[in-house]
Protein backbone atom coordinates (compact mmCIF):
# COMPACT_ATOMS: atom_id res chain seq x y z
CA UNK A 1 0.00 0.00 0.00
CA UNK A 2 2.77 2.34 0.94
CA UNK A 3 3.81 1.88 -2.91
CA UNK A 4 0.61 2.58 -4.31
CA UNK A 5 0.30 5.54 -2.21
CA UNK A 6 3.37 6.72 -3.70
CA UNK A 7 2.16 6.55 -6.87
CA UNK A 8 -0.86 7.75 -6.77
CA UNK A 9 0.98 10.89 -5.07
CA UNK A 10 2.69 11.38 -7.96
CA UNK A 11 -0.43 11.94 -10.41
CA UNK A 12 -1.99 13.90 -7.91
CA UNK A 13 1.35 16.28 -7.41
CA UNK A 14 0.81 17.34 -11.51
CA UNK A 15 -1.78 21.13 -11.61
CA UNK A 16 -4.88 20.13 -13.17
CA UNK A 17 -5.03 16.55 -12.32
CA UNK A 18 -7.51 14.52 -10.12
CA UNK A 19 -7.45 11.65 -9.00
CA UNK A 20 -10.84 9.91 -9.31
CA UNK A 21 -10.77 6.75 -8.04
CA UNK A 22 -8.37 3.92 -7.10
CA UNK A 23 -9.23 0.14 -7.17
CA UNK A 24 -6.50 -2.20 -5.87
CA UNK A 25 -6.90 -6.38 -5.57
CA UNK A 26 -5.06 -8.30 -3.58
CA UNK A 27 -5.36 -11.59 -5.84
CA UNK A 28 -4.60 -9.79 -8.90
CA UNK A 29 -1.69 -7.84 -7.16
CA UNK A 30 -2.56 -4.80 -9.66
CA UNK A 31 -4.39 -1.36 -9.13
CA UNK A 32 -6.70 0.52 -11.52
CA UNK A 33 -6.50 4.32 -11.48
CA UNK A 34 -8.70 6.77 -13.06
CA UNK A 35 -7.70 10.26 -13.35
CA UNK A 36 -8.91 13.25 -15.47
CA UNK A 37 -8.48 17.01 -16.28
CA UNK A 38 -6.76 18.92 -19.49
CA UNK A 39 -5.04 16.23 -21.67
CA UNK A 40 -1.25 17.93 -21.37
CA UNK A 41 -1.66 17.49 -17.42
CA UNK A 42 -3.14 14.10 -17.75
CA UNK A 43 0.12 13.36 -20.09
CA UNK A 44 2.81 14.43 -17.61
CA UNK A 45 0.87 12.88 -14.62
CA UNK A 46 0.90 9.50 -16.96
CA UNK A 47 4.60 10.11 -17.57
CA UNK A 48 5.17 10.30 -13.75
CA UNK A 49 3.00 7.16 -12.76
CA UNK A 50 5.49 4.85 -15.46
CA UNK A 51 8.28 6.90 -13.66
CA UNK A 52 7.62 6.33 -9.72
CA UNK A 53 6.51 2.31 -11.11
CA UNK A 54 9.24 1.99 -12.34
CA UNK A 55 11.77 2.73 -9.55
CA UNK A 56 8.88 1.06 -6.84
CA UNK A 57 7.82 -2.03 -8.84
CA UNK A 58 9.61 -5.29 -9.76
CA UNK A 59 8.36 -7.10 -12.22
CA UNK A 60 11.01 -10.24 -11.32
CA UNK A 61 8.65 -10.60 -7.88
CA UNK A 62 5.61 -10.18 -9.44
CA UNK A 63 3.03 -12.77 -9.37
CA UNK A 64 -0.80 -12.00 -9.64
CA UNK A 65 -3.71 -13.56 -11.30
CA UNK A 66 -4.66 -10.50 -13.78
CA UNK A 67 -2.83 -10.82 -17.16
CA UNK A 68 -0.22 -8.58 -17.22
CA UNK A 69 3.63 -7.94 -19.58
CA UNK A 70 4.74 -4.69 -17.40
CA UNK A 71 5.00 -2.28 -14.35
CA UNK A 72 2.37 0.03 -15.90
CA UNK A 73 0.50 -2.87 -17.61
CA UNK A 74 -1.86 -0.76 -20.02
CA UNK A 75 -2.41 2.98 -19.99
CA UNK A 76 -5.70 4.10 -22.18
CA UNK A 77 -6.31 7.64 -22.59
CA UNK A 78 -10.35 8.17 -23.25
CA UNK A 79 -11.89 11.34 -24.19
CA UNK A 80 -14.77 12.76 -21.43
CA UNK A 81 -15.60 15.49 -23.01
CA UNK A 82 -14.08 18.30 -24.96
CA UNK A 83 -11.75 16.43 -26.74
CA UNK A 84 -11.00 14.43 -29.62
CA UNK A 85 -10.21 10.68 -30.14
CA UNK A 86 -7.13 12.13 -32.33
CA UNK A 87 -6.14 13.75 -29.80
CA UNK A 88 -5.86 11.12 -27.09
CA UNK A 89 -4.20 8.99 -30.02
CA UNK A 90 -1.78 11.82 -29.90
CA UNK A 91 -1.19 12.25 -26.23
CA UNK A 92 -0.83 8.49 -26.09
CA UNK A 93 2.23 8.20 -28.49
CA UNK A 94 3.69 11.52 -26.98
CA UNK A 95 3.93 9.27 -23.77
CA UNK A 96 5.12 6.20 -25.16
CA UNK A 97 7.87 7.97 -26.92
CA UNK A 98 8.56 9.52 -23.66
CA UNK A 99 8.65 6.24 -21.18
CA UNK A 100 10.38 4.14 -24.13
CA UNK A 101 13.39 7.16 -24.41
CA UNK A 102 13.48 8.10 -20.49
CA UNK A 103 12.87 4.90 -19.00
CA UNK A 104 14.27 1.89 -21.07
CA UNK A 105 10.54 0.43 -21.50
CA UNK A 106 9.18 -1.32 -24.89
CA UNK A 107 5.97 0.18 -25.66
CA UNK A 108 3.14 -1.12 -28.02
CA UNK A 109 0.68 1.28 -29.36
CA UNK A 110 -2.99 -0.74 -28.63
CA UNK A 111 -6.51 0.59 -29.71
CA UNK A 112 -7.08 3.66 -31.72
CA UNK A 113 -3.50 4.50 -31.77
CA UNK A 114 -2.08 1.08 -32.76
CA UNK A 115 0.09 0.75 -35.66
CA UNK A 116 -1.13 -2.24 -37.32
CA UNK A 117 -4.79 -3.43 -37.11
CA UNK A 118 -4.39 -6.48 -34.71
CA UNK A 119 -2.56 -5.10 -32.49
CA UNK A 120 -5.51 -2.84 -31.48
CA UNK A 121 -6.89 -5.99 -29.23
CA UNK A 122 -5.07 -5.87 -25.61
CA UNK A 123 -5.13 -9.40 -25.49
CA UNK A 124 -3.52 -10.19 -28.64
CA UNK A 125 -0.38 -7.78 -27.55
CA UNK A 126 -0.79 -9.78 -23.54
CA UNK A 127 -0.84 -13.46 -24.96
CA UNK A 128 2.24 -14.64 -23.00
CA UNK A 129 2.88 -12.53 -20.24
CA UNK A 130 5.45 -11.24 -18.73
CA UNK A 131 6.66 -14.93 -17.94
CA UNK A 132 6.56 -15.08 -22.18
CA UNK A 133 7.89 -11.24 -22.83
CA UNK A 134 11.85 -12.28 -23.33
CA UNK A 135 11.47 -14.19 -25.70
CA UNK A 136 8.39 -12.62 -27.34
CA UNK A 137 10.70 -9.53 -28.27
CA UNK A 138 13.30 -11.70 -29.80
CA UNK A 139 10.42 -11.84 -32.85
CA UNK A 140 10.55 -9.03 -35.40
CA UNK A 141 6.81 -9.51 -35.64
CA UNK A 142 6.97 -8.47 -32.08
CA UNK A 143 8.89 -5.70 -32.30
CA UNK A 144 8.24 -2.62 -30.19
CA UNK A 145 6.60 0.56 -31.15
CA UNK A 146 8.87 2.95 -29.16
CA UNK A 147 11.96 1.70 -27.75
CA UNK A 148 14.65 -1.19 -28.63
CA UNK A 149 12.73 -4.86 -28.50
CA UNK A 150 15.06 -5.15 -25.52
CA UNK A 151 14.20 -7.54 -22.22
CA UNK A 152 13.75 -4.79 -19.40
CA UNK A 153 13.42 -7.65 -16.23
CA UNK A 154 12.16 -4.96 -13.42
CA UNK A 155 9.42 -3.31 -15.81
CA UNK A 156 8.54 -5.27 -18.36
CA UNK A 157 6.95 -3.53 -21.40
CA UNK A 158 3.60 -1.72 -21.45
CA UNK A 159 0.59 -1.26 -23.60
CA UNK A 160 -0.52 2.56 -24.74
CA UNK A 161 -3.53 4.06 -26.85
CA UNK A 162 -6.86 5.82 -27.21
CA UNK A 163 -10.28 4.61 -26.97
CA UNK A 164 -13.52 4.40 -25.87
CA UNK A 165 -15.23 3.84 -22.12
CA UNK A 166 -14.83 0.24 -21.17
CA UNK A 167 -16.64 -1.19 -18.24
CA UNK A 168 -14.43 -3.36 -16.14
CA UNK A 169 -17.39 -5.64 -14.64
CA UNK A 170 -16.31 -8.78 -12.53
CA UNK A 171 -19.49 -11.81 -11.95
CA UNK A 172 -19.14 -13.27 -8.68
CA UNK A 173 -20.21 -16.74 -8.28
CA UNK A 174 -21.06 -19.39 -4.97
CA UNK A 175 -18.45 -21.24 -5.66
CA UNK A 176 -14.47 -21.12 -5.03
CA UNK A 177 -13.65 -23.00 -8.41
CA UNK A 178 -11.70 -21.20 -10.79
CA UNK A 179 -12.31 -23.81 -13.62
CA UNK A 180 -15.66 -23.44 -13.40
CA UNK A 181 -15.67 -19.55 -13.50
CA UNK A 182 -13.30 -20.09 -16.73
CA UNK A 183 -15.25 -22.99 -18.07
CA UNK A 184 -18.57 -19.97 -18.13
CA UNK A 185 -16.38 -17.60 -19.52
CA UNK A 186 -15.62 -19.04 -22.48
CA UNK A 187 -19.01 -20.17 -23.36
CA UNK A 188 -19.39 -15.58 -22.77
CA UNK A 189 -16.96 -15.39 -24.89
CA UNK A 190 -18.13 -18.08 -27.58
CA UNK A 191 -21.49 -16.67 -27.41
CA UNK A 192 -22.83 -14.19 -29.98
CA UNK A 193 -25.36 -12.99 -27.52
CA UNK A 194 -23.04 -10.51 -24.95
CA UNK A 195 -20.99 -9.06 -28.13
CA UNK A 196 -17.68 -7.63 -27.49
CA UNK A 197 -16.97 -9.12 -24.59
CA UNK A 198 -13.37 -10.19 -23.26
CA UNK A 199 -13.96 -12.72 -20.34
CA UNK A 200 -11.63 -14.60 -17.91
CA UNK A 201 -12.31 -16.70 -14.37
CA UNK A 202 -10.20 -16.58 -11.58
CA UNK A 203 -10.77 -17.09 -7.79
CA UNK A 204 -9.93 -14.15 -5.89
CA UNK A 205 -8.78 -14.94 -1.94
CA UNK A 206 -10.07 -11.91 -0.68
CA UNK A 207 -13.57 -12.25 -1.88
CA UNK A 208 -13.98 -16.05 -0.82
CA UNK A 209 -15.61 -16.43 -4.23
CA UNK A 210 -14.58 -17.43 -7.66
CA UNK A 211 -15.21 -14.56 -10.59
CA UNK A 212 -16.40 -14.37 -14.44
CA UNK A 213 -13.83 -11.43 -15.12
CA UNK A 214 -15.29 -9.24 -17.94
CA UNK A 215 -14.59 -6.20 -19.87
CA UNK A 216 -17.78 -4.58 -21.75
CA UNK A 217 -15.97 -2.57 -24.45
CA UNK A 218 -19.06 -1.33 -26.02
CA UNK A 219 -21.77 -0.69 -23.14
CA UNK A 220 -24.06 0.37 -25.42
CA UNK A 221 -24.24 -2.75 -27.66
CA UNK A 222 -23.68 -4.88 -24.99
CA UNK A 223 -26.27 -3.23 -21.34
CA UNK A 224 -24.92 -4.80 -18.38
CA UNK A 225 -28.15 -6.57 -17.78
CA UNK A 226 -27.65 -8.85 -21.07
CA UNK A 227 -23.87 -9.78 -20.13
CA UNK A 228 -25.09 -10.15 -16.38
CA UNK A 229 -28.58 -12.30 -17.22
CA UNK A 230 -26.17 -14.62 -19.87
CA UNK A 231 -23.91 -15.35 -17.09
CA UNK A 232 -26.51 -16.26 -14.65
CA UNK A 233 -27.89 -18.63 -17.45
CA UNK A 234 -23.94 -20.38 -18.07
CA UNK A 235 -23.88 -20.59 -14.33
CA UNK A 236 -27.18 -22.33 -13.95
CA UNK A 237 -26.32 -25.00 -16.39
CA UNK A 238 -23.44 -26.16 -14.45
CA UNK A 239 -25.26 -25.52 -10.75
CA UNK A 240 -23.66 -22.36 -9.75
CA UNK A 241 -25.55 -19.45 -8.76
CA UNK A 242 -24.83 -16.30 -9.26
CA UNK A 243 -24.77 -14.02 -5.74
CA UNK A 244 -23.77 -10.41 -7.19
CA UNK A 245 -20.96 -8.32 -8.67
CA UNK A 246 -18.52 -5.48 -8.35
CA UNK A 247 -17.23 -2.87 -10.60
CA UNK A 248 -13.50 -2.29 -11.28
CA UNK A 249 -12.84 1.71 -11.47
CA UNK A 250 -15.71 3.94 -12.78
CA UNK A 251 -19.17 3.34 -14.89
CA UNK A 252 -20.58 6.48 -16.89
CA UNK A 253 -24.15 7.23 -15.68
CA UNK A 254 -25.67 5.79 -18.82
CA UNK A 255 -24.63 2.31 -18.30
CA UNK A 256 -26.47 2.13 -14.94
CA UNK A 257 -29.77 4.16 -16.19
CA UNK A 258 -30.09 1.41 -19.19
CA UNK A 259 -29.80 -1.96 -16.92
CA UNK A 260 -32.23 -0.17 -14.18
CA UNK A 261 -34.90 0.38 -16.70
CA UNK A 262 -34.51 -3.25 -18.11
CA UNK A 263 -34.88 -4.72 -14.45
CA UNK A 264 -37.67 -1.78 -13.60
CA UNK A 265 -39.57 -2.57 -16.56
CA UNK A 266 -43.47 -2.60 -15.98
CA UNK A 267 -43.01 -1.11 -12.56
CA UNK A 268 -41.84 2.11 -14.77
CA UNK A 269 -45.20 4.23 -15.11
CA UNK A 270 -46.22 7.53 -16.75
CA UNK A 271 -44.39 9.77 -14.57
CA UNK A 272 -40.85 10.64 -15.11
CA UNK A 273 -39.38 7.90 -12.74
CA UNK A 274 -36.17 8.93 -11.10
CA UNK A 275 -32.40 8.80 -11.88
CA UNK A 276 -31.85 7.88 -8.52
CA UNK A 277 -34.50 5.03 -8.00
CA UNK A 278 -33.67 3.65 -11.68
CA UNK A 279 -30.08 3.59 -10.62
CA UNK A 280 -30.96 1.49 -7.18
CA UNK A 281 -32.54 -1.10 -9.42
CA UNK A 282 -29.76 -1.25 -11.52
CA UNK A 283 -27.39 -1.59 -7.92
CA UNK A 284 -29.96 -3.68 -6.42
CA UNK A 285 -30.45 -6.48 -9.38
CA UNK A 286 -26.77 -6.49 -10.57
CA UNK A 287 -25.54 -7.27 -6.87
CA UNK A 288 -23.02 -4.22 -6.88
CA UNK A 289 -23.13 -3.97 -3.19
CA UNK A 290 -22.53 -7.92 -2.81
CA UNK A 291 -19.01 -7.86 -1.41
CA UNK A 292 -18.67 -4.42 -0.33
CA UNK A 293 -20.99 -1.54 -0.14
CA UNK A 294 -21.44 0.38 -4.23
CA UNK A 295 -22.20 4.39 -3.36
CA UNK A 296 -23.27 5.66 -6.79
CA UNK A 297 -21.36 8.98 -5.66
CA UNK A 298 -18.24 7.70 -5.86
CA UNK A 299 -18.43 4.63 -8.79
CA UNK A 300 -20.38 6.81 -11.19
CA UNK A 301 -18.05 8.95 -14.04
CA UNK A 302 -20.34 12.04 -14.14
CA UNK A 303 -21.19 11.75 -10.12
CA UNK A 304 -17.23 12.05 -9.34
CA UNK A 305 -16.27 14.55 -11.69
CA UNK A 306 -18.79 16.56 -10.63
CA UNK A 307 -17.59 16.20 -7.25
CA UNK A 308 -14.10 16.62 -8.07
CA UNK A 309 -13.42 18.64 -10.47
CA UNK A 310 -16.71 21.48 -10.94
Amino acid sequence: MEKIKAITNEAKSTGGVYLLDVYSGVSTNRSVLTLAGEPRDIEEAAFKIFKKSSELIDMREHKGVHPRIGTVDVCPFIPVRDVAMEECSDIAKDVGRRVAEKLGIPVYLYGESASEEKRKDLSYIRRGGYEGLREKLKDPEWKSDFGESKFNGKSGASVIGARDFLIAFNINLDTKDKDLAGKIARRIRKSSTPEGIKAIGWYIEELGCAQVSTNVMNFRATPLYILFEEVKKEAEKLSVEVTGSELVGLIPEEALLETGKFYLNGSLSNRETSKNRIIGAAVSELGLSDKCEFDPQEKILEYKIKKEIL
